[in-house]
């Protein structure tokens, strides 16, 4: 049974991270502050990830609890923009991604998936994108210093793959996180949809996302790979024609982006991973 360390395990993300692994026979330690409500038999190491000491011994295993894990999956840092002070998100989530990789690194695991963000792509969008639907192929532009630390951390990684040709490092730009019980909000969007213009109505549903980390893991990619993580639809029953003439009429838009069709490409994600997101609100507000 592979080993991996899911740091953040305890966080919405976290915790479908941690149940779809065990299901596929991961054995799972999670690192973070506060026990996961549910470990689904995961060992809990309690952490402050800003102490690289504490996270290297960590990382080499614990006596009695687990050997050296095999892979890494680190999604711990302040969840988004304006939750802290900004000096306290950048030096937080920086020194969090550096001491956990570096930890990893020297621990010989060379199998790495990382939270990085739909914020990359320019979110909240005040300056319209390229063209939509938005993809992996433009640079990144980061509007905050959240965002900010996710470009760096993909920077980085490209230089280490460099270094070290084995490793595999690959950052999945997730889009909103939601469960199952946020979905009962959606349908007041259509009231206001532009308070959901700023990330072109996008969500990912938890189990997904885990999905997509998953399948991270298990890919034979190498190098740097970065993914955009999204569901398949937007969180609107407005149709994408209408929302784009009304908020983004002067945007270039490529293909055909369907009636409700996800405004986040996901096409990379299941050309190179097999990702094939299995949840939809729509289904949830219909049961």
């Amino acid at each position: 049974m592979a080993r991996v360390v899911i740091t953040g395990g305890a966080g919405k993300l976290g915790r479908a991270c941690v149940d779809e692994l065990v299901r596929h026979g991961w054995d799972v330690v999670v690192f973070d502050r506060v026990r996961p409500l549910s470990e689904s038999g995961a060992v809990f190491i309690p952490i402050d990830l800003t102490d690289y000491g504490h996270v290297l011994d960590a990382m080499l295993g614990v006596e009695e609890r687990y050997a050296r894990p095999d892979a890494l999956v680190h999604l711990a840092a302040v969840p988004a923009p304006g939750r802290v002070p900004d000096h306290q998100t950048f030096i937080n989530n920086i020194s969090c991604t550096w001491n956990v990789i570096s930890a990893a690194r020297r621990a010989g695991i060379t199998n790495i998936v990382w939270a990085s963000s739909e914020t990359v792509l320019g979110l909240p969008f005040d300056t319209p994108p390229p063209y939509i639907p938005v993809d992996e192929e433009y640079p990144p532009r980061p509007e905050s210093t959240y965002s900010l630390v996710k470009t760096l951390e993909e920077a980085m990684a490209v230089q280490l793959c460099r270094w070290n040709p084995e490793l595999k490092m690959i950052g999945l730009r997730f889009s909103n996180v939601m469960e199952p019980v946020d979905y009962t909000s959606f349908p007041s969007f259509d009231d206001d949809p532009g308070s959901r213009k700023w990330n072109l109505w996008g969500y990912i549903d938890a189990r997904d996302g885990a999905q997509a980390v998953r399948l991270a893991l298990e890919s034979n990619l190498t190098g740097t790979e970065i993914f955009i993580i999204a569901n398949a639809d937007t969180v609107m029953s407005r149709p994408n024609a209408a929302l784009m003439a009304e908020f983004y009429p002067d945007v270039e838009v490529r293909g055909d982006p369907g009636e409700h069709d996800t405004l986040l490409s996901i096409e990379k994600a299941r050309r190179l991973l097999g990702y094939r997101p299995a949840y939809s609100w729509r289904d949830a507000a219909t049961s």
